[in-house]
Parts: C-alpha cells; structure tokens; sequence
C-alpha cells in the first residue's frame, strides 16, 4: 500500500514500551515497538512517532500529535479498574499505565483522533471508567483468543451497523489477535464489534470525531482500513488547525 494523501502529513504518536532487552553486545532497558505498526502508518499516510513513557509530559507530547495509537503490550494493572490480580494476569507496568492514561486524557481534552490495539483498547474502556476481564479463558472455556507463546489467534467477527468500525473494515472479517484478557465494561463507549465467542472486539465513541477501541491486531493483518481511517482523521484535523 503507498501513501494515499497529499499536502502535509500528520504526525501520529504511538505508545512504545520500556522493557529488558537485548541486541548485540547490549543486554538493557529498552524504549521499543514492534516496527509493523510504524510501517502500518507510514503506509496509510502518516508520520510515526514513538512515545515510550515520559513523567507529567503527556500533555506537551498530545498537543503536538495529529493522531494518537496506543498499543498492544502487558496488562493493565487490575488496581487501575478497582479489583484484585487474577493469578495469570501479568506483573504490572506502572509507568506505562499511567503514560497511556494521561495520554488519552489529553487526547480527549483536546479532540485528538485515536486508535486503541489490544491493550489499547482496554486501556481507552479503564480510562472511560470501565473494567477488563482478567482472564478471558475463564469466561469463553478455550484460549483461541492467544494460544501461547508467540502464536496469534484467528477469530471470526461481526461489526455493528452504522459504526465507525464497519465503515473502516466491514461487516465481518478474520483478525489476529493475542490477548487473555477482554473488555468487561466500557461506560460511555458503545460495543460495536463482536467475536463469534461474545468476546467484545470494538469499542467506539460516536461522539467523538475517531475514538475507536479494537481488540485484535490489524498490523498483523493485509488490512490497513483502521489505520487509514485514523490519518485520514488526522488530517482533516491537521487541515482544519492550518
């Protein structure tokens, strides 16, 4: 896919981790992101700009953003929601948490486009006040959602009518996705994508010009729809500003 757009191109901020890791001689604290959805951006037209988690700087990165991705990663940390650790859910990531939290406070404030992958989304339904299921096999009785390891799930959903996510990728479709955790409630957000299991797969704000929650992993995918969509937002912010 090339870049579909013409004039300037916006600039779109994605959430990076800060994690141990190794390349090289070197063995140390990383800021990283898997490049796919670097390359998923630059190909809807954008620019991609890594974030990794900076103290009390949320607000002077947002305003300088088109667009904002937060992306997929570790748990959420079960306090962020109001409940005790489940015994699979990860060691929490404070400082991620609480970067991606004000992230989306700001972007909200100030009317910025975003798209939520994964842990993204979870991270939009905790922000909007919801909670997360800990441990999705508990619910659904199978891991078909995240079979271990690094392999990706392959599931089946459905779109809902008139909503931002059937426009950007239809009606029903096959996604990769790796998560043991899943959206329990979501105030303000309306659940517009289903797996065929009942897991909730998209969360959407109607209000908002793009707010959008998904729960599989479209840089895994040959579908660029959610990305495009979101520059495409981006840019008529970046014209309407100019």
């Amino acid at each position: 896919m090339t870049r579909p757009l013409t004039g300037p191109l916006p600039l779109i901020g994605l959430s990076a981790y800060r994690e141990q890791a190794a390349w090289g001689v070197w063995h140390t604290q990383t800021d990283l992101l898997n490049s796919l959805y670097a390359r998923s951006v630059e190909a809807a037209g954008g620019i991609a700009v890594l974030m990794p988690p900076q103290d009390d700087e949320a607000a002077a990165v947002v305003d300088r953003l088109d667009g904002l991705i937060i992306t997929g990663g570790s748990d959420v940390e079960p306090a962020r929601y109001g409940s005790p650790a489940h015994p699979q859910t990860q060691p929490p990531r404070r400082e991620r948490d609480a970067w991606e939290l004000a992230l989306l406070a700001r972007a909200a404030a100030l009317g910025v486009p975003v798209l939520g992958i994964c842990r993204g989304m979870q991270v939009m339904a905790v922000h909007a006040g919801g909670s997360l299921e800990q441990h999705l096999p508990d619910v659904v009785g199978h891991d078909e959602h995240s079979p271990g390891g690094d392999s990706f799930g392959w599931v089946s959903v459905t779109t809902s009518p008139e909503s931002l996510v059937r426009s950007l990728v239809g009606d029903e479709m096959q996604v990769n996705c790796h998560h043991h955790q899943a959206v329990a409630s979501h105030p303000g957000l309306v659940a517009t994508g289903h797996a065929t299991d009942g897991t909730l797969e998209a969360v959407e704000d109607p209000d908002r010009p793009f707010w959008l929650g998904v729960q599989w992993h479209p840089e895994h995918g040959d579908d660029y729809g959610l990305f495009r969509g979101l520059v495409e937002a981006a840019s008529r912010r970046l014209a309407s500003a100019a």
